[in-house]
C-alpha cells in the first residue's frame, strides 16, 4: 500500500500529514501538479518479466495513457538482487544518480510500479513530500519540480517509464544535500513494512 509523509522543507522533525489513503494522497498531491493514479494490478507478471512481457500486460492502460500524453518513448527500467559479484556496484551507483536533487527541464517523470518499491520525495511548496510507491501506483511528477528518487540500498523493483522527449531521462541537479537530511527509502520501508529493505 502506498504511503505519503509530508514534512516542512526545513527538515523532518515535525510531520505535516501521514496517510496511507489513496484518495488522501491523490488530494495533496494535486495542488502541486503531481499525477496520482492506481493501476490495476497483473499478478501474472513475475517481478523478472522481460520489458516485452511487461509491456504486453499493462497494453490497455499504456495505451489509454499514452493517447492522452502522445509519448515518443515507453520503456522498462528493472533492477532486482541477483548473484552476480557485479549486482551490488550496479546498485549503489544506480542508487546515487538519483538521490541527489534534480529537476528536469523539458518532461514530466511518469512511472508506473509493475513490481517492488520506491520512494519518490517531492520538493515544492516549502515542502517535502515522501511518496512511497509499489505494485499498483503510477506517480506523474511535473517537469520542473525538484525531486529525488531512492530505491534503497537493494534495489528491487520494475517499473514502466513514459517520455515525451526521445532523449530519455535528463536530469538538472540542483547542487542540494538536502536528500541528505530525510529518512531514507531503508528507514521508510522498514518502519511502514516492519521489514528491511
Amino acid at each position: 500500500m502506498t504511503l505519503l509523509i509530508t514534512w516542512p522543507g526545513s527538515g523532518p522533525e515535525n510531520v505535516v500529514r501521514r496517510t496511507s489513503d489513496f484518495a488522501e494522497i491523490a488530494a495533496a498531491l494535486a495542488p502541486i501538479g503531481v499525477r496520482y493514479e492506481q493501476w490495476p494490478v497483473r499478478e501474472d507478471v513475475p517481478a523478472g518479466a522481460s520489458a516485452d512481457v511487461v509491456l504486453e500486460a499493462y497494453r490497455e492502460q499504456i495505451d489509454k495513457l499514452n493517447g492522452e500524453e502522445d509519448f515518443s518513448t515507453v520503456d522498462v527500467v528493472s533492477l532486482h538482487p541477483t548473484d552476480s559479484p557485479e549486482w551490488a556496484e550496479t546498485a549503489k551507483e544506480a542508487r546515487q544518480k538519483f538521490l541527489r536533487e534534480h529537476t528536469h527541464e523539458d518532461d514530466d517523470e511518469i512511472r508506473f510500479f509493475v513490481a517492488g518499491a520506491g520512494i519518490f520525495y517531492l520538493h515544492a511548496a516549502q515542502e517535502v513530500h515522501a511518496v512511497y510507491c509499489e505494485k499498483g501506483d503510477l506517480l506523474g511528477v511535473p517537469r520542473g519540480t525538484t525531486h529525488w528518487f531512492d530505491m534503497g540500498t537493494s534495489p528491487s523493483f520494475t517499473a514502466i517509464r513514459f517520455f515525451h522527449e526521445e532523449d530519455g531521462w535528463i536530469g538538472k541537479f540542483t547542487g542540494s544535500e538536502i536528500a541528505s537530511r530525510f529518512p531514507d527509502f531503508d528507514t521508510i520501508h522498514a518502519e511502514y513494512t516492519g521489514q528491511r529493505a
